[in-house]
């Protein structure tokens, strides 16, 4: 096994940063504007900043095949260091910056978020920040222990992922042998503590899971919770990703609304990467994720900070900006600002709209490190 370890060194490829010392001047005042006003920095495709994604860990107890094959992350995988994770102080600290560029959600991620000691210190110390959205992303296993504190300190939703109802299906797929009941605990006792309304995500692999979709939307309908089918993605390196695996967001559609008839909704908002549709007896909705067969690239308004610092601008990227040798330069706030501000401007990914068999095979950041 030790022969097919690929140490996270080898995915850690980084892109200069800008010179923040001839920008703090020149940026700052026309990106960020004053400290209580957020910015309207743009991309070069006229994207705007809104949502950040941070993961916290890049350790999961789970090893799901489409994610962290146990193959590859096996016994001998070497994970971050704890010196070179970002503190809670330094998560906190580039929130708020980012914040004042028109943030207006964070999504925590990980690998699995809830194996982050403490977690719930980082959740208070984000849910001070006004005018922010505070979710998390979960893949249920701790979630029964976790979910109370977690809404105390200020979480405001959460999104679970469950690939199968079918218990031998989950076991297969997250490939640690565990048990659907226990994720199903994790999503009561969510709701119970007032985490709603839950999202469950199903990534949808043909040969795999396709027999769940149906079971999926029949057990949630009803519940208040919001199921979305995500198309397999080609994301990270190791995943062993075929076009052939992938199963159309409108084949999921079909499939359900021959049973469970269907309608199509409006977004809730611009750049929502969901296409939603409701029952049309009004049991409640259920989303479908297209990045492979209807890419949304031109209304992409993520960003993504890795555990140990560094700052992705495309699920699918290759390299991404050191912020964290910034933040441990003792760079200023306005520095900071500058460089997250030259970074965005330059932005021209649109990665799942030019995908070819030649993309697919670059050696992109794995998912588990960047977070989904």
């Amino acid at each position: 096994m030790t022969d097919r370890v690929i140490a996270i060194a080898e995915g850690r490829h980084t892109k200069p940063l800008p010179d923040v010392g001839s920008l703090v001047g020149s940026l700052v005042g026309s990106l960020v504007g004053s400290l209580g006003a957020p910015g309207t920095v743009r991309d070069t495709l006229g994207r705007q900043i809104r949502d950040l994604r941070i993961s916290v860990t890049d350790r999961c107890n789970f090893r799901c095949i489409y994610c962290m094959p146990k193959d590859v992350f096996g016994p001998d995988y070497e994970f971050l260091a704890r010196s070179q994770l970002l503190s809670f102080e330094e998560i906190t600290r580039l929130a708020r910056v980012f914040r004042n560029h028109g943030v207006e959600k964070i999504r925590l991620t990980g690998g699995e978020p809830l194996l982050r000691k403490d977690l719930e210190r980082l959740v208070a110390m984000l849910a001070e920040i006004p005018g922010m959205d505070l979710t998390l992303t979960t893949n249920g296993s701790l979630l029964a222990k976790k979910a109370t504190v977690l809404r105390a300190a200020g979480l405001k939703r959460i999104t679970v992922s469950l690939d199968s109802l079918d218990d031998r299906v989950f076991r297969a797929m997250n490939d640690v042998d565990f048990p659907v009941s226990k994720v199903l605990e994790g999503i009561d006792a969510a709701a119970s503590a007032g985490l709603g309304p839950i999202k469950i995500n199903m990534v949808v692999k043909r040969g795999v899971n396709e027999d769940s979709i149906v079971p999926m939307a029949r057990h949630f309908r009803g519940s208040g919770h919001i199921v979305r089918f995500i198309e397999f993605m080609d994301v990270g390196a190791t995943n062993g990703w075929r076009m052939d695996a992938v199963m159309p967001s409108a084949e999921v559609i079909r499939t359900i609304d021959a049973v469970l008839p269907l309608a199509p909704l409006d977004p809730n908002y611009r750049g929502e990467v969901a296409q939603r549709w409701r029952y049309r007896d009004g049991a409640g909705e259920i989303g479908v994720i297209s990045s492979v067969t209807q890419a949304f690239c031109h209304e992409c308004t993520r960003v993504r900070l890795s555990t140990d610092g560094l700052l992705y601008t495309c699920l699918f990227a290759t390299q991404g900006y050191d912020l964290r040798a910034l933040l441990r330069a003792s760079a200023s706030d306005d520095a900071l600002a500058a460089a997250i501000g030259a970074i965005w401007s330059v932005r021209a990914d649109r990665y799942s709209e030019i995908r070819t068999a030649e993309t697919a095979a670059l050696r992109k950041v794995e998912m588990s490190y960047i977070g989904g």
